[in-house]
């Protein structure tokens, strides 16, 4: 019996990615999702296998292994105050050598720290840097092992919290004994907007921030922003690209430090390797220019 292959990004139909857009966002539920899907049709054939396509695949999507010679990964536990629980939980990586490295947090969708942003962290301590990435949902149990569990826990947290426990985990990243005391930031989607929170809550002490496809902050907090900051967006991302202008006027009118890059034909996730959401080549080129950025402000 033969199988047919899984549809590429290229042949997935706009309306599927707009559908997996909202699910993504919690806008609709998984079930929701496939329904509307199934009633696309493209040439005459439902568009659900287009949907099921992209679902995440994290196994094939890791790129550097927990056991790479050139790190060394374990989980941590730290105190957060003012949090859901008092308490933070997060996938600490540093390079190989005895330090101290230049620190970078990396911060989660919406749905906690799911494999894709641990193997970001392993591919920021490649690079060099300290790398932790807290899981959000650690006073919920921590991530579930599926993202549409993942995600309902962590729309049901308090909000205001879980950004403090984002913040704990960025003052307690700065302050770890393996840190050189210089921070850097990068976050998508829910997280890339934390970036930008931030940028703003911890003035100085943030040195450089890196938000994928994440929403802005107030116009009127942007004089709070002392951090360097890489905007990083993709072209077909309404919702997001419309804070921008707002965002951009604010950060001229404050002489933050910033650039930004559209990228080409991209839509909201593309960075994600473990569904057709993924550009390689604008992922590789996003990814190039984050490092590179870090290694500027942080040293």
């Amino acid at each position: 019996m033969s199988t047919q292959p899984e549809p590429t990004a290229q042949q997935i139909d706009q309306r599927v990615f707009d559908l997996f857009d909202e699910y993504c966002h919690g806008f609709i539920d998984r079930r929701e999702f496939l329904r509307r899907a199934a009633a696309i049709t493209v040439g005459g054939v439902s568009a659900l296998a287009m949907a099921q396509a992209l679902m995440p695949r994290y196994v094939q999507a890791q790129t550097i292994s927990f056991t790479d010679e050139r790190i060394k990964a374990n989980y941590v536990t730290y105190d957060s105050p003012g949090g859901n629980s008092g308490q933070m939980r997060g996938y600490l990586v540093q390079p190989s050598g005895s330090g101290p490295f230049p620190a970078v947090l990396v911060i989660h969708e919406n749905r906690g720290l799911n494999p894709y942003i641990e193997d970001v962290a392993r591919r920021a301590a490649v690079e060099g840097f300290l790398a932790l990435a807290p899981d959000g949902l650690a006073p919920a149990g921590g991530y579930p092992g599926n993202d549409d569990d993942g995600r309902t826990l962590q729309r049901e947290l308090d909000q205001a919290k879980l950004r403090q426990d984002m913040l704990n985990s960025a003052r307690f990243l700065k302050a770890h004994a393996l840190s050189s005391g210089k921070l850097g930031a990068v976050g998508f989607c829910w997280g890339g907007g934390i970036v930008n929170f931030l940028a703003v809550e911890m003035g100085e002490a943030l040195q450089a921030g890196v938000p994928f496809y994440g929403a802005a902050p107030a116009s009127d907090a942007v004089s709070r922003i002392r951090a360097a900051m890489l905007v990083q967006s993709a072209e077909k991302d309404p919702r997001i690209n419309a804070m921008w202008p707002q965002y951009e006027a604010a950060l001229r009118a404050n002489n933050v430090r910033f650039e930004r890059h559209l990228y080409p034909g991209t839509g909201h996730g593309f960075h994600n390797n473990s569904t057709p959401r993924y550009d390689e080549a604008a992922a590789k080129l996003a990814w190039e220019r984050t490092v590179t950025f870090f290694k500027a402000h942080l040293g």
